[in-house]
């Protein structure tokens, strides 16, 4: 299992409006909304690394009202 943090950045106003259309993906665990340089923070989860690409490319950057996104693979050290 391949978990990350998704850091979105909105368009001014939406950031409820994502985080909660996010929120109903599959594979999404958990999606807030967020103050400073980022306004949604997602926590998703996939079987593999390219699952986990393929989640965020065709599914919440497809979210409108999305302007950014940086995915952050959980690792353990």
């Amino acid at each position: 299992m391949v978990q990350a943090y998704i850091l979105i950045q909105t368009e001014v106003g939406k950031a409820s409006a994502v985080a909660e259309t996010i929120g109903k993906i599959p594979g999404v665990m958990q999606a807030e909304d967020v103050t400073g340089p980022y306004d949604v923070i997602v926590r998703a989860q996939a079987d593999t690394v390219d699952e986990l690409g393929r989640l965020v490319v065709a599914k919440v950057q497809q979210v409108e009202g999305i302007t950014r996104t940086l995915t952050c693979p959980v690792v353990h050290l």
